[in-house]
């Protein structure tokens, strides 16, 4: 990279394994000589994420992302490249020499900047708008919801006015210029109107990062008016996935455990009355990204979703992803009451601390929403119920804790222990275990990534760079027979040069070649270059074979290559191509 010198880049990557760090963020459990969990950067049920120590490198085979450390940090954290290189050399004790950042830094963290200060600006006229007599509608409303002028201010919630383009009349006026206006998520631009407010007329909500910066807002609208709440839209600096609402306040909660709720008022009820432990997602579904957030401040999360089937459909999808994260996860049942707002306004802070003594474990939540499905009454589908207690039962992979929640199921449901303990077992040597649908969205970053159709000299190219990094000793195998200028212009081909040359200086490390490339999607092409799914071979004979195929196809590719390109009326090209072909 341009900003320090390669050296002391590879001596912070090799000093930050590359395991270590991301099983912070994400639950890794060792598969072969890899590790696998859920992918960070899209929604998944079942992990297609894979961490290798060998190559230091990770790759999604869900969405595609892909990197080194310095990548891992850059996507899930946001980060630009010195930021994560000053992170990771913090980490591993290494001082980083003093430097003066570039121009195009420069501008990158000038733009961020600006961008922060268009969203307090914001926040602040907002703010004084509630206070003043066109915001008393709002204020009203707060007031209704009976909320304290502390708690308003604490929250710093504002309003905005009822003219559509006052905010950006106001954002104008403090010498903000369009681009940048339209990039702040706060205004709208068409040729009809011009510029116009996202957010007119309505409550407002400023949502912080856990440093207490305003990065976006919520809006409810007063009135009649649809959408009945709106959210910024996702911007340089707000990432929905990557931020939960009063996490800044909840962070420095000296209650143990979260409270997840689903809306803003919930959470500010919660907070209001001493419940400081309160944070919720920012009108979007709970994530990966969300559990990895919570990870950090806590090991306990306690669901208070609404009572109503959308919130019991909440907290059935948010479950898993908790788990999977290593995060225990209890649900609050505030029956009669649909959320914790109605429930606080009507029995009060002391029986909600009842309700969080008394929450129910999420395994036995999921069991007795399940339950609903089936008649017990009837022995046919009784028995289909503790067939899938059974199967779900298998979920648990460590044996003490899957054998702890036999016994307490067997109790529960009156079942025989070793009936169902065999059932267990039974389903589980059949390779019944619970698998659920894989969901997946566009990248945290950004990109869409859609893998387009590769032809078999792209497939052979990136099978042998990567059985190449996996197995060095293959150079000396195909010496002779492919080398760099074998691979296809572009990315392919700077990568095999790197590669090759690592291998002639004693070296092999593939995740320092991802270093080289400053683009982001360049970086997680280079690293679903390493990440070919290698062929079985049992003997040396079907190896040996394999590597002819993969070579042969790649010389094949190559020569067809050069033959588009050649000009047949040059003689000494024709004779260059020639000898190729007949390996010469």
């Amino acid at each position: 990279m341009p900003f320090y010198s390669d050296e002391i880049v590879e001596e912070v990557r090799s000093r930050n394994d590359i395991v270590d760090v991301i099983s912070q963020y994400v639950k890794l459990h060792r598969r072969g000589s890899n590790y696998v969990g859920l992918c960070p950067f899209h929604n998944e049920k079942t992990g297609s994420f894979s961490v290798s120590a060998g190559k230091q490198m990770y790759y999604c085979f869900g969405c595609g992302a892909g990197g080194n450390v310095f990548t891992f940090l850059m996507n899930y954290e946001n980060e630009t490249f010195p930021e994560a290189l000053q992170e990771l050399a913090d980490r591993a004790g290494i001082t980083l020499p003093k430097r003066e950042p570039t121009r195009e830094e420069r501008e990158r963290a000038d733009r961020k900047s600006r961008l922060l200060e268009i969203q307090k600006e914001a926040a602040t006229y907002y703010y004084a708008l509630l206070r003043g007599e066109r915001g008393r509608q709002a204020h009203e409303y707060f007031r209704k919801r009976a909320l304290s002028d502390e708690t308003m201010r604490r929250f710093g919630l504002g309003y905005s006015d009822k003219y559509s383009d006052d905010l950006y009349r106001y954002l104008k006026s403090r010498g903000y210029e369009d681009a940048l206006l339209k990039d702040s998520g706060l205004v709208t631009f068409d040729e009809k109107r011009g510029g116009h407010d996202k957010f007119w007329n309505r409550a407002m909500f400023p949502i912080m990062d856990v440093r207490g910066r305003v990065i976006g807002f919520g809006g409810r609208v007063m009135g009649e008016g649809e959408p009945k709440y709106l959210n910024s839209p996702e911007t340089p600096v707000f990432d929905k996935s990557r931020n939960l609402y009063a996490l800044n306040l909840a962070r420095a909660t000296k209650r143990s455990g979260m409270l997840l709720c689903e809306g803003y008022m919930d959470v500010i009820a919660l907070h209001q009355a001493g419940f400081d432990n309160a944070v919720a997602s920012l009108g979007t579904a709970f994530t990966v990204g969300h559990a990895s957030l919570l990870k950090r401040y806590t090991k306990e999360v306690y669901l208070t979703f609404d009572s109503d089937g959308a919130g019991i459909k909440a907290a059935l999808r948010a479950i898993p992803i908790l788990k999977e994260a290593g995060l225990s996860a209890k649900v609050i049942h505030m029956e009669p009451y649909k959320d914790p707002d109605e429930f606080i306004k009507a029995l009060g802070a002391q029986e909600f601390e009842k309700r969080i003594g008394e929450a129910e474990n999420s395994f036995f939540f999921e069991l007795r929403v399940l339950e609903q499905n089936y008649d017990m009454r009837d022995p046919e589908s009784k028995t289909a119920f503790h067939n899938e207690v059974a199967r779900r039962l298998l979920s648990f992979e460590g044996e003490l804790e899957r054998e702890n929640y036999i016994t307490a199921t067997a109790e529960r449901y009156r079942i025989g222990y070793e009936q169902l303990r065999r059932l267990v077992n039974t389903l589980g040597a059949r390779g019944a275990g619970q698998r659920m649908p894989q969901e997946q969205t566009r990248l945290k970053s950004g990109m869409e990534h859609k893998k387009k159709r590769e032809d078999g000299s792209e497939k052979a190219q990136k099978l042998l760079l990567t059985w190449l990094a996996d197995e060095p000793g293959l150079f000396e195998e195909i010496r002779g027979e492919i080398s760099p200028d074998d691979f296809a212009d572009g990315l392919y081909r700077r990568v095999a040069q790197m590669l090759y040359a690592q291998h002639e200086a004693g070296a092999g490390n593939p995740a320092d070649i991802i270093s080289s490339f400053a683009d982001e999607e360049q970086q997680r092409q280079a690293a679903e270059l390493f990440h070919a799914t290698l062929p079985r071979l049992d003997s040396p004979q079907e190896r040996e074979k394999a590597l002819r195929d993969v070579t042969a196809r790649v010389k094949r590719g190559s020569l067809e290559a050069k033959k588009a390109r050649m000009d047949v009326t040059n003689l000494d090209d024709l004779q260059r191509f020639i000898d190729a072909a007949r390996g010469k």
